[in-house]
This record gives structure tokens, sequence and C-alpha cells, in this order.
């Protein structure tokens, strides 16, 4: 194989393409790294379409300097990030774009330096950054690109470089974010941001396997990035694409039952082990316990290798085929469900919502939104989609209400980039944004009207009523998989095995003595039947309050309750 001296525009394309194969084939097991419990985790697939955009807009740039196909990843990748973990994704390669100006090809010392420069871009974009996430990856990744450059090493012991402390850096986020040590994982972003750089590194290094190694034609990117905002990524694949099928996940007492035969544990040793028989691994060990994840076809020979150094106190193991399948049976469903848009605009304004479900895009539209963008928890719009609903209102003036905090962001893109006026006000749940349209006056001027809003979704308290996907331990509670739990306001406060106790014991902890209105937005998992049984409880508790029951068809989220 040739040395490669320096990055041309045969190396950048294919580091772009390698990177965008490999985030897209892990894009499930990021997800798996969320923090709650709850069956929405969306990081992998945000941080996919995001790259995946990227990709799209270097393959339709016919250039052949690092400048301008840099300059039209970053592109791509702005106007394509989903997520905060999207968009911190395009910042950094913003930075890095900013940093090759000028620069037909790369070498070891530029390459390090734009690294670097991404990083300053992307703490910057953070309001208040947070060590332990994708941050301190992306930061101890650049610092020892720069020390490998400065010593003289090649443009791939750089990118080599930086690949392996981006991984060594993600195995600290659990020390660093005391969350992530609770409940047993790495930080999904910081995850995300380690496949990047081993893209890059194994297309420098000519370490590409199989999976990663098709370059998809435009017509396939256009399918990839243009998919609807209600499918996951799993729902772009087909079944019999996916190689490792069984999702499987050991916890292992070390040193602990019959057939242990080492006497001490070599995490390497095991590492490696595991590597060989799948993909998407995670493994987490301290002095007594040791956390595998793994996509395999052999599940049980990872509990062979689990009981070789100690005894399972934890094994799960799930047929990703058929949770595949049944993905594409409910997207298809999604599919078919349009989102409202009124077209009454009075004034000069245009007001977008962020929601999922035909009831909820019907009470949006009641409360006076111009436009119900389609997404949510597990589908959050890019910075382009938001920016076309923008331009959809013909409205000069327009409000944006994300209705989820993972949205912040690419709604800020999408206000920046925009050519007309725009405000975020910066709703976390539907509810708030419900509650925020009661502020709304069309006679106001933009920043009056953000300005009210705001005051007015800080007198509602937010509950959410959805179903734990694994055992936890967050917040001091122990959670077990398959009870429902009742969040509020964002923290798990409730949890219990029946699904309506678990939802009347929410709205107990959310009752005070100024509640006067319970409001009860009924999921596509819920029942009417057993939102009202809810509601005789809540009067049976104050009988002077006011509850009222509406039809959202919300998924993930069977009740979403508010209390005024």
């Amino acid at each position: 194989m040739v040395e490669i001296v320096k990055i041309t525009e045969k190396e950048f394309r294919q580091m772009v393409s390698v990177s965008s194969r490999k985030l897209s084939r892990n894009a499930e097991f990021i997800n798996s790294l969320n923090v709650f419990p709850v069956p929405d985790g969306d990081t992998g697939t945000n941080m996919s379409l995001t790259l995946a955009s990227g990709e799209k807009y270097v393959n339709q740039d016919s250039a052949t300097s690092i400048e301008t196909l840099a300059n039209s990843l970053a592109k791509g990748l702005l106007m394509g990030a989903r997520g905060n973990s999207g968009v911190i994704l395009s910042q950094i390669f913003r930075g890095f774009s900013k940093d090759v100006v000028g620069k037909s090809e790369l070498d070891a010392t530029d390459l390090a330096h734009a690294l670097s420069a991404g990083v300053k871009a992307a703490y910057k974009a953070v309001m208040k950054p947070t060590e332990g996430t994708i941050l301190t990856v992306s930061r101890k990744a650049a610092e020892e690109a720069l020390k490998v450059a400065k010593e003289g090493g090649s443009v791939v012991e750089v990118m080599v470089a930086a690949a392996q402390a981006a991984d060594e850096a993600l195995q600290t986020t659990p020390d660093l974010l005391p969350v992530l040590k609770e409940v047993g994982v790495v930080d999904s972003g910081g995850q995300g941001l380690t496949f990047v750089y081993q893209g890059f590194a194994d297309a420098l290094t000519g370490n590409v396997s199989e999976d990663d190694q098709h370059t998809p034609t435009m017509a396939e990117m256009d399918e990839m990035v243009n998919a609807q905002h209600h499918q996951s990524v799993q729902g772009q694949l087909n079944t019999e694409d996916i190689v490792f099928g069984y999702c499987t996940e050991i916890m292992v007492r070390l040193g602990a039952g019959r057939l242990v035969t080492h006497d001490e544990f070599n995490y390497e040793a095991f590492h490696n082990a595991l590597a060989e028989i799948g993909d998407s691994l995670l493994v987490i060990a301290d002095d007594e316990i040791v956390k595998v994840h793994v996509h395999t076809e052999h599940p049980g020979t990872v509990m062979e290798l689990g009981q070789s150094y100690g005894s399972l106190i934890k094994v799960k193991v799930d047929n990703m085929r058929l949770q595949h399948e049944t993905i594409l049976e409910h997207d298809k469903e999604e599919a078919k469900k349009e989102p409202k848009v009124n077209k009454e605009l009075t004034g000069d304004y245009g007001v977008i919502a962020v929601s999922s479900g035909a009831g909820m895009a019907e009470l949006f539209t009641s409360l006076g939104v111009t436009k119900v963008l389609s997404g949510g928890q597990t589908m959050n719009p890019s910075t382009q989609d938001i920016v076309d609903a923008i331009q959809e209102t013909g409205a000069k003036k327009v409000l944006v209400l994300p209705n989820n905090k993972n949205i912040f962001m690419a709604a800020n893109q999408a206000a920046e980039v925009s050519e007309v006026d725009v405000a975020v006000v910066e709703t976390r749940t539907v509810l708030q944004g419900m509650t925020a349209m009661l502020g709304f006056d069309k006679d106001a001027d933009l920043e009056e009207n953000k300005e009210t809003m705001t005051e007015e979704m800080a007198d509602v308290v937010s509950g959410q009523v959805t179903i734990a996907v694994r055992d936890t331990t967050i917040d001091g509670q122990e959670i077990k998989k398959d009870d429902y739990m009742g969040i509020i306001d964002g923290k798990i406060k409730v949890t219990n095995p029946d699904r309506k106790q678990a939802a009347i014991d929410m709205v107990k902890a959310m009752l005070n003595d100024d509640s006067e209105i319970v409001t009860i937005i009924v999921g596509e998992d819920g029942t009417q039947a057993e939102a009202a049984e809810i509601e005789d409880a809540i009067l049976a508790i104050d009988e002077d309050l006011e509850v009222e029951i509406h039809q959202g068809d919300q998924p993930v989220y069977p009740y979403l309750v508010a209390v005024e």
C-alpha cells in the first residue's frame, strides 16, 4: 500500500464515506446508550443522518481542493443537523472547514490544527459546555493530534492517534458525568464522534471493513437523507442486511462462579475475544463488575466468555431482525399520517410547533399554530427541515416552538440562516408549547411574544408516562424493565408496574395548592377509557380540579399530563 503523505481529494472523500457508513451501521448501538431507560434514544439516529447529509453535499461537489470539499461537508452537516449531538458535530466541522481555507490538500500539521479549530468552534457553540460529553472526546482527540504532529508524525499517524485518544476519552466520560456512571453507559454523543474519527483513521490506513466500503449512489443518498422524521435508521435498511442479529447484554460478577477459568480479569483479552464475534461492542469494567453490550450471531458464546471470568448476574438478548420488522410495520403506518397545516394566517406572523401524532397536530392548529412540523423525541427535525417550515409559512415574522430540548440548537441554527425574522421559544415539551400559545399576541413584536410566551409556559408542570426498556438505577431510584415511569419536568419521580397507577401517582406528585387544571393527552398506546379512570382518581384527590382529556396519538408516551 502506498504511504499517504497528504490528504488529497481522494482521501478526504473516502474518509467522509467510511465514517458515514460506520456511524450509520452503529446508530442503534449509540441510541442504546440513552441515560434514561426510555424507548426514545435518538443520538445515533441524529448523528448518522447529520453526517449522511454532509456526505451528500460532498458527493454533489466536483471540486478537488480540500478547502471546497470541507466547506461542502460543513454546509451539509449544518443543514442536516438533527438533535444537539448533530448540531455539535456540524460545529466541529464548521471550525475544521474555516481552518483549511486556502488549502488544496492537508499535511499532518494541517489536519491536527483543523481538528483543534473544530473543538474551539464546538465549545463556542454550546452555552454551558459540559465535560464528559462529545466536547471532551473532541478536545482530547485534537490534543493528541497536535502532540503527534509536533513530534513529526505522519498524517496517518495523526489521525490514528486522534481516534485512539477519542476512544480513551470516551471511556472516562462516566468519571466526569456521575449520571453516566450511575446508569453504566458512556456518553452517546462522544461514542458517535469516536466512530467518525475511527472511520477517518480506517480510510487512511486502508483498514476498511466490507460494511464500510460501499459508497452509496446519489439516489441512495437522497433516500437516506430525505427520509421522513418518523423513520428510524433501522427503517432505512433491509432486514436481511443485519449482519449480527442479536443485541446481547451481560453483567458479570468477577471471580465468582463454577465455570471460572481465569484467575484475573484481562480487559484486553476479553474485549478482543468479543470483538471477533460481533460489533457495536461496549465493555465497561471495574474491580467487581463487567458490563457488556455487543451485537452478535452467537449470544451463547458471549455468555460463556463472561462465565470464564465470573458469574452472570444479568443477561438480556434481543432479536434485532424481529425488532426491525416491527419497526418497518410501524413506519408504514406512521407514513400515512400527514401533519396538519393551518393556512388561515392572521397578521404577519407564522408559528411553527414540532410534535408527533395526528391529534397533537390538531390541538396545536386549534391554538393558532400555522404549521405543525412532524417530529419530537425520537424524530428530531433537521436544521433544513425547520428552515423549510419557516419558508412555507410565508410570514415575515416566525416563532418556533421546538417542544423538546434536543431540538433547541437546530432551531436556533435555522433562525440564524433564515431570511426572515425568527425567534425560538425554548419549550421543552409539547405541553409547554400548548401553554406558551396562550401568551401569543399577533399585534406584539417578535421579542415581546418570545418573552410573554416564555413566561406563560413557566406556569405549567409537565408529566410524561412511558415504559422502561431496561433495568437501571438513576437519581437513586431502582427501575425495572417494563415498569411504567412518571417523568415530571425531566426527572423520573414515579415507577410502577401498572400504567394507570403510575399516571395517578405522577399527577399526585405534580399537584400543589395552586393547581387548577389538569390536562391529559392520550397517546397511541393509551386509551380514552383508562384516561377517564385516571380522571376519576384525580377528582377523588381534589374535586375542585378541572380535568380535560384530549386525543394526541403521540408515540412513546401513552399519557402526557399538564398541571396548571
